[in-house]
C-alpha cells in the first residue's frame, strides 16, 4: 500500500488498516514512548494514531511517506498529551522513584555495554534532542524527513542530532552531566 495509492483514497477498509498497523505499529509505539516516557500512554497513543489515520486518510496528501505522516500524527498526539492538565497532575502528584546509588565501576562498565543502558541514556536527553535521535536511530528518517516532520530547518535538525550524539557519547565515557 504505497503513498501514491493512499493519496487518492477517501477511506481504508479493515484489512488495509491492519496492514498499516502491522507495518508501522512498532514505529508509532516506539516514537510515542520516546516522547512520553510512559509505556501505557504510548500504547494508548499508538491506538489513537491508527484510529485517527483511519478517519483522516483523505487528508494524506502524499507529500511525505506514510510512515512520516503516521509519525507526525504520533508527535501531535504525544505533545497534546504532554501539555494536557491530566499529564501535569500525574507528573505533579505521581510517585517519584528514588534515584539509585552510584553503581560500582564494574557494574557501570557492564551496564554501559548493554543496549538498555544506551536507551536509558537516550531517554534522559531533553525532548528536543531525544526526538531527533530516536527518529534517526530507531526510525531511520533522513534529515529532510525529520525537518518536515518537526517543521524545523534542516540545519536545526542537524545541530540537534550532533548535540544529542555528543551528549550520549559523553555519558558513555563517564563525562556526562
Amino acid at each position: 500500500m504505497g503513498s501514491e495509492y493512499l493519496k487518492h483514497v477517501d477511506s481504508v477498509d479493515g484489512s488495509e488498516l491492519r496492514r498499516l498497523m502491522d507495518q508501522y505499529g512498532d514505529d508509532v509505539w516506539k516514537y510515542a514512548y520516546a516522547l512520553t516516557k510512559d509505556r501505557e500512554q504510548a500504547k494508548d497513543i499508538a491506538q489513537e494514531v491508527f484510529i485517527k489515520a483511519h478517519y483522516s486518510i483523505h487528508t494524506f496528501r502524499g507529500q511525505s511517506s506514510i510512515k512520516t505522516w503516521l509519525l507526525a500524527i504520533t508527535r501531535n498526539l504525544s505533545l497534546n498529551y504532554l501539555s494536557s492538565s491530566y499529564f501535569r497532575r500525574i507528573l505533579l502528584f505521581g510517585t517519584v522513584k528514588p534515584r539509585q546509588s552510584t553503581p560500582s565501576a564494574e557494574s557501570a562498565y557492564i551496564g554501559r555495554q548493554s543496549a538498555s543502558e544506551l536507551w536509558a541514556i537516550i531517554m534522559k536527553l531533553s525532548n528536543k534532542l531525544r526526538e531527533v535521535l530516536v527518529l534517526d536511530l530507531e526510525h531511520d528518517l533522513s534529515v529532510q524527513e525529520m525537518a518536515a516532520l518537526l517543521r524545523l530547518p534542516e540545519g536545526t535538525v542537524k545541530s540537534r542530532l550532533h548535540r544529542a550524539r555528543k551528549e550520549v557519547e559523553n555519558e558513555l565515557k563517564g563525562w556526562g552531566k
